[in-house]
């Protein structure tokens, strides 16, 4: 069942905090906790009803099975009215170095449990709400796979602040792996309307998609482009076939990685270093770099040639549309016009 518009956009109120799924699920974490609290209990019971003769009943001088768990329970929470005491060396013994240690634990997992699922986690969800409210010209990085996770670790190369980073996967491993390096974590579906708009899609700086098949990638991309018509997508594709339908789903920039490597071949079968350059641009390791920008003020009407970062400009895009250095557009550079220039990594920094 589809939902209206309007069912879309309350969704954006409905505010799931960033957070990653414990192993077990909160009502058997409770349980398992409470489960051993009541079995040390259920132990000191025991220990108190076989050493009864021990204890003292100021009431009626008579120890039945139900002063036993009456005094078992005021001793374990130490409030201690005094009406039923240890009277034999043996009791006090006992209370001394069975009771006192298993009241000390029984407290440590009944603080234990208030502090992990009432303050801890007030404080964890009240945090990443906050985090999730200030999330705006963010990257949203959608599987976190190889492909993924080295786009991660280049965005990060390239001066990228981990904390303006999104990773959404539904792997725990690999959301860990991301937390690891500063990312905000979300693990979850990210073909999920919910889930996008938990991590305020339409707020996005860009979106890259690589989700490892490319069927799933396409109903990201669809997903993706219905929430945030204006955010840019960048996507994986694997099978030449797909990548028109990956654009057609809204992804602008399309990207194959079998293509790719295949143009690095071709490229060291023309030439020892053409391959070995192309890589060096790919990558903010090597000595030049690739840096898209819009033209400055002080460019326009200059050249492609007299850039002012000393670049060397390679295309420009105006209305959409390229034009590449040999091209007479390229002669007069215009206000809006985009840029895309090699320029020495120190430059780019510096950019």
């Amino acid at each position: 069942m589809s939902r209206r518009p309007s069912d879309r956009l309350k969704l954006q109120h409905r505010f799931q905090p960033l957070r990653r799924a414990s192993k077990w699920p909160v009502w058997a974490d409770v349980t398992a906790r409470l489960g051993l609290a009541f079995l040390l209990i259920a132990f000191v019971v025991l220990v108190h009803w076989i050493d009864r003769a021990g204890l003292k009943d100021s009431h009626d001088g008579h120890i039945s099975f139900l002063d036993v768990v009456y005094f078992t329970m005021i001793s374990v929470t130490t409030t201690g009215f005094g009406d039923i005491a240890p009277v034999s060396d043996r009791s006090r013994l006992i209370e001394a170095l069975i009771v006192t240690p298993i009241r000390i634990a029984v407290l440590f997992i009944f603080v234990g449990t208030a502090y992990s699922f009432v303050i801890k986690r007030t404080w964890e969800k009240w945090r990443m709400a906050r985090i999730q409210a200030k999330l705006t010209d963010h990257i949203v990085v959608l599987g976190f796979g190889v492909s993924g996770g080295e786009a991660v670790h280049e965005l990060i190369a390239r001066g990228t602040d981990p904390a303006c980073i999104v990773v959404i996967d539904p792997s725990r491993q690999r959301i860990n792996a991301a937390e690891a390096m500063g990312c905000n974590v979300l693990e979850g579906d990210a073909s999920s309307d919910e889930t996008l708009l938990d991590v305020r899609i339409a707020q996005a700086r860009s979106v890259l998609v690589s989700a490892g098949r490319d069927d799933t990638s396409i109903l990201i991309v669809l997903t993706v482009r219905h929430l945030a018509p204006q955010v840019p997508i960048s996507v994986v594709i694997r099978t030449q076939d797909n990548e028109l339908l990956a654009r057609q789903a809204g992804a602008n920039d399309v990207i194959n990685p079998v293509s790719f490597t295949g143009l690095l071949l071709a490229g060291s079968a023309q030439g020892a270093h053409i391959a070995d350059y192309m890589a060096d641009l790919a990558s903010v390791s090597g000595k030049v770099q690739l840096n898209e920008r819009p033209v400055r003020p002080e460019e326009i009407g200059k050249s492609i040639d007299e850039l002012a970062s000393g670049g060397r400009g390679l295309r420009i895009y105006r209305g959409g549309q390229p034009i590449g250095f040999w091209e007479a557009g390229a002669k007069s550079l215009q206000s809006g016009d985009i840029l895309v220039e090699v320029i020495p990594c120190e430059a780019c920094e510096a950019d």
